[in-house]
């Protein structure tokens, strides 16, 4: 007992998310039917309603038919015994009374409705064959007849009217009440059927046409919509069984009745199919059997000739469109269920009247509804294509309207984030020159700090020890030949660093004169050193030092009698880099095991101070030094540093 408590406790919490679940569903579907039976009403109601009104004081209703060679009184309305009759037709007879005083508007035969194809004659002579009409011969159609009656053919008071009724089949020939009278009573009934069962179809099939060359271009632009093919296939579909004119008996096989019989059960097939892609759902696989009455069809008529194909048709064909009604219905009400949107109600309201529609019509063709075979289904599913093909396009449309309005917001804010962009950029380039100058001048400050700055100490501690005037000139002369290259290394040379080493030459010249020094100056390229775009004074500042405190210590220290400056450039695959050499024929100093000058002294120093200023540009300083001489040898970077503190 413990465990069966258990069982149902532990299953009772998994049955209490569906009731919330099922109530939900319940409260969307049931006002949802509520709305379809209210439909349903209307539309019987409609069809009922708006049925057009004849005028009765012509009608001629009793009639004697010969049929199968028995001859009896019937009154028409009037369905015949035979399905086939061309052979042996059913002839009716009647008669009807004419007035001479009512020619003057001339007299005329109405009928109605009838199926398949009537020949009417007064007194034997033909006035009417609606074989000569071939939108009349279809029984889907409901076309009315109209001929005038030559005032010659009219005898006064009794008149014989004879109407033969040619029945192809498979439904039962009809015959619906005649009317004979004057043709101004009965034209505007006449006009009045061909506005309701002739224009209207016209009008909604040539809607529908356009509306399918419109979804087809729809779905040429938006390939990944196949929703939108698919309804531009069942439109054309539509489209050619309304406007291809139907063969009439006796042509014996007819492959354009097959099409046109085969084009309903695949059309309505064709909207099950837009129904589930409208509404985001997979199409199944097992989905293409109701494609398979439609080929079917299609099949037998192309091989068999009448009335082989309107029997399967009507076996297989009219319960395939109720089939695929029902499914729209079912698929609609599961829309309708989960979305609860316009769309979804919209179909299903349409989907419904065409449902009502074709019930009507299969109870006509069952004769349980009798004396009214008028069809209304063609009518009412061309409307409903007409509607839904609307509806999408319109939905088309609004999506572009989105998509414009969207695109005229995205540029708005396009040019707004441009604009805050534009004036970010210019801020930071603010900061960016800011700062360059923040670091140009720090740069300076310091270079007339190591400069400039200790050549005035040496003058001052000069004069405040009383030296020769000798030594504060020299000490003079170094300073202002220390700002001079400050202001020097603060013209633009565009990355030439030649221009640059072009006055280092002349001020190193003018050094070495006094001292009877030669200054042998080597390009061995005729472009010089490569250009270098990020260049900057620093850089020249740091160069042009190592190369006076090169020719410094050479004369200072080496005794040299001449000095040789070389410039090279190489290429080791990765780019051109220079090479400055400054070579003396002085006796040199020793070098200890790392490449620096023996013992603490101030040439140890300076050489110290070379190395770290060519690491902060990004060069290397070799340095090789015996009895014949002393070479200092410069390589520049491929690229310089954009900062000073690459010696880390």
């Amino acid at each position: 007992m413990s465990e069966i408590a258990a069982k149902a406790s532990a299953k009772a919490p998994a049955k209490a998310p569906t009731r919330p679940r099922r109530r939900l569903i319940a409260s969307r579907l049931v006002p949802y039917l509520l709305l379809q039976a209210l439909i349903v009403i209307v539309t019987i109601l409609g069809i009922r309603l708006l049925q057009p009104n004849d005028p009765e004081d012509y009608a001629v209703s009793d009639f004697s038919a010969r049929e199968d060679g028995w001859t009896r009184p019937v009154t028409l309305p009037h369905f015949t015994s035979s399905r086939y009759s061309l052979a042996d037709p059913p002839i009716y007879t009647a008669t009807f009374t004419f007035r001479s005083g009512d020619a003057a508007s001339g007299w005329s035969v109405y009928l109605p409705r009838f199926s398949n194809a009537v020949e009417v004659a007064v007194n034997g002579v033909v006035v009417l064959d609606s074989r000569r009409d071939a939108n009349a011969n279809r029984p889907d159609r409901n076309t009315p007849q109209i001929a005038v009656i030559p005032a010659s053919l009219l005898r006064e008071g009794a008149n014989e009217i004879t109407v033969q009724l040619f029945v192809w089949g498979p439904l039962k020939g009809f015959l619906d009440t005649v009317y004979v009278g004057p043709d101004a009573a009965l034209r505007p009934a006449y006009e009045t059927r061909t506005l309701l069962f002739v224009t209207l179809p016209v009008v909604f099939s040539a809607w529908q046409a356009i509306l399918a060359v419109i979804l087809s271009i729809m779905w040429l632009m938006r390939r990944h919509e196949p929703v939108y093919g698919v309804l531009a296939a069942a439109m054309m579909l539509g489209v050619v069984q309304a406007f291809a004119p139907p063969p009439a008996p006796p042509a014996t096989v007819s492959r354009l009745a097959a099409v046109l019989l085969a084009s309903a059960p695949i059309e309505s097939a064709l909207i099950v199919v837009f129904g589930v892609l409208f509404f985001g759902w997979r199409w199944p696989r097992y989905g293409t059997l109701l494609f398979v009455p439609g080929v079917l069809v299609f099949v037998v008529g192309l091989i068999g000739g009448p009335p082989l194909p309107r029997i399967l048709f009507l076996v297989l064909g009219i319960p395939t469109v109720g089939l695929c009604l029902v499914l729209m219905a079912c698929v609609t009400a599961t829309a309708v269920v989960r979305r609860q949107d316009a769309a979804s109600f919209t179909i299903g309201c349409a989907v419904t009247i065409v449902l009502v529609c074709w019930v009507q019509d299969m109870l006509t063709v069952l004769d349980i509804v009798g004396n009214d075979r008028i069809f209304v289904s063609r009518l009412s599913y061309s409307a409903m294509l007409v509607a839904i093909g609307a509806g999408l396009t319109w939905r088309f449309a609004r999506a572009l309207n989105q998509v414009d309005s969207f695109a005229g917001q995205l540029v708005t804010r396009v040019r707004e984030a441009e604009e805050r962009l534009k004036a970010s950029f210019a801020r930071e380039e603010e900061r960016a020159r800011a700062a360059a100058l923040a670091n140009e001048r720090t740069r300076l400050m310091r270079d007339l700090h190591d400069g400039l700055g200790g050549q005035l100490v040496s003058i001052v501690a000069l004069s405040e020890r009383g030296s020769a005037g000798a030594s504060i000139t020299d000490a003079a002369r170094a300073a202002l030949k220390d700002l001079r290259l400050v202001i020097d290394s603060m013209d633009d040379i565009g990355g030439d660093l030649m221009l640059a080493l072009g006055s280092w030459r002349e001020r190193a010249t003018a050094q070495l004169r006094p001292h009877d020094i030669t200054l042998d100056w080597r390009v061995a390229t005729p472009q010089g050193l490569p250009l270098h775009p990020e260049l900057r004074p620093w850089h020249v500042i740091q160069i042009v030092r190592i190369l006076d405190e090169a020719v410094t210590n050479a004369v200072k220290h080496a005794q040299a009698r001449r000095i040789a400056v070389t410039i090279d450039t190489f290429d080791a695959g990765q780019g051109p880099y220079g090479v400055i050499s400054v070579t003396d024929d002085g006796g040199g100093f020793a070098l200890a095991g790392n490449g620096e000058a023996a013992g603490a002294g101030q040439t140890a120093r300076g050489l110290r101070n070379m190395k770290s200023r060519a690491a902060r540009c990004g060069a290397v300083l070799d340095l090789t030094s015996d009895s014949s001489g002393t070479r200092v040898r410069l390589k520049l970077p491929q690229r310089f540093p954009d900062s000073d503190m690459a010696a880390g």
